[in-house]
């Protein structure tokens, strides 16, 4: 992996502005556009840039190019194909927990967080306040719940993942062999379902919203407030922690867990150190790039920040820490409001889901 990011930062030429840091890479000057979004709220088909969406949360690209994304207060899983024409793809826009064994455009989600496609193309929705997990099969065009009752709680373990209780779950992740980790954010746990048998589990946490422990083995860590998660080209798990401020790293090998990113104080501080003594404020997001760097959606500060874990050290690469809607052009001058989902595209680019801006934006190192 090092070789990896330290090619990812040749010719990198900090300069100043504003008391800001601005990375110029070999590959030009960095920027940030608008893919989806006229900035107002609402649901409408059509070109991207004409179309409304509402409170976009989880974006990814799926496996044929499309842009895919979720609303959180439309109800509705959405995509941008490669003509820019947008379409809703899941949901009627009413906020329920319906539909199960039809087709998806007829189902209804209650504030869907994020969404994720597994190896065979089947699409997977982390819908957060129906307390469940659900996935799309397009080729029998039919909508089912793979995770969760519909009833909050904890409960499960060693059975059904389908006969389970979650408790708000807001982020979902497959690892390297196809199963399905869970960010059940309000049990403070992260829960894997083997899928190929569809037993649930307790992978981490003691549901404690408790400090976590550098170097503890992962069967035995409190998490507070686990919000978000990826893995990377190792295997490893990376995870949010919403209400702790900070970021952590699971080695998958020695099951042990690492402290990245957040000194535990909600803040927005030490932008170009070291990232353990950084301020990070309500992060809801986490994407690693192919290089192996790792974008955070610093929420509360409005802006994305990126760690190099090879040197430790974290940048704000988007976004200037005020709530506003800034313009195309110069990252650190493009006002974002409340970002909640990152996806760090094959090409190196992320796409943001700048919620309260009600658009998508695309950041260009």
């Amino acid at each position: 992996m090092k070789n990896r990011i330290q090619a990812h930062f040749i010719n990198l030429v900090p300069s100043f502005v504003l008391g800001l840091v601005i990375l110029s890479f070999f590959t030009g000057i960095p920027e940030v556009k608008v893919l989806i979004g006229t900035g107002s709220a609402g649901t409408s088909n059509g070109p991207a840039l004409t179309s409304k969406i509402n409170n976009p949360f989880g974006v990814v690209r799926g496996p044929a190019g499309d842009i895919w994304f979720c609303e959180y207060d439309g109800h509705t899983v959405r995509k941008m194909n490669q003509e820019g024409i947008i379409s809703t793809i899941v949901g009627t826009g009413t906020a329920g927990y319906s539909g199960d064994g039809g087709p998806p455009i007829a189902a209804t989600l209650f504030r869907p967080h994020e969404i994720r496609f597994d190896r065979d193309g089947n699409l997977f929705i982390a819908d957060m306040s129906n307390h469940v997990i659900r996935k799309v099969n397009f080729d029998r065009n039919e909508i089912s719940t793979v995770a969760g009752t519909g009833h909050e709680g904890f409960s499960g373990d060693g059975g059904l993942a389908s006969l389970a209780q979650l408790r708000q779950p807001h982020s979902i992740q497959f690892d390297p062999q196809g199963h399905l980790y869970i960010a059940d954010v309000g049990n403070n746990r992260i829960r894997l379902v083997n899928m190929a048998t569809g037993m649930i589990s307790t992978f981490a946490g003691t549901g404690a919203a408790d400090n976590t422990i550098e170097g503890s083995s992962i069967n035995d860590i409190a998490l507070n407030g686990p919000r978000s998660i990826d893995f990377d080209r190792d295997g490893d798990l990376w995870l949010v922690l919403r209400n702790a401020n900070q970021v952590w790293r699971f080695d998958m090998i020695n099951r042990t867990v690492h402290h990245i990113a957040g000194n535990g104080i909600k803040g927005f501080t030490g932008n170009g150190g070291d990232a353990r003594l950084a301020s990070l404020s309500g992060p809801k997001g986490i994407t690693i790039a192919p290089s192996g760097l790792v974008y955070i959606a610093d929420t509360e500060s409005h802006t994305i920040r990126m760690i190099n874990p090879d040197s430790g050290t974290i940048y704000q690469v988007v976004g200037t820490g005020t709530k506003f809607d800034g313009e195309d052009g110069d990252p650190l001058r493009c006002g974002l409001a409340r970002p909640h989902g990152v996806f760090a595209d094959k090409d190196g680019s992320v796409l943001i889901g700048d919620s309260e801006n009600h658009k998508i934006r695309v950041y260009r190192p």
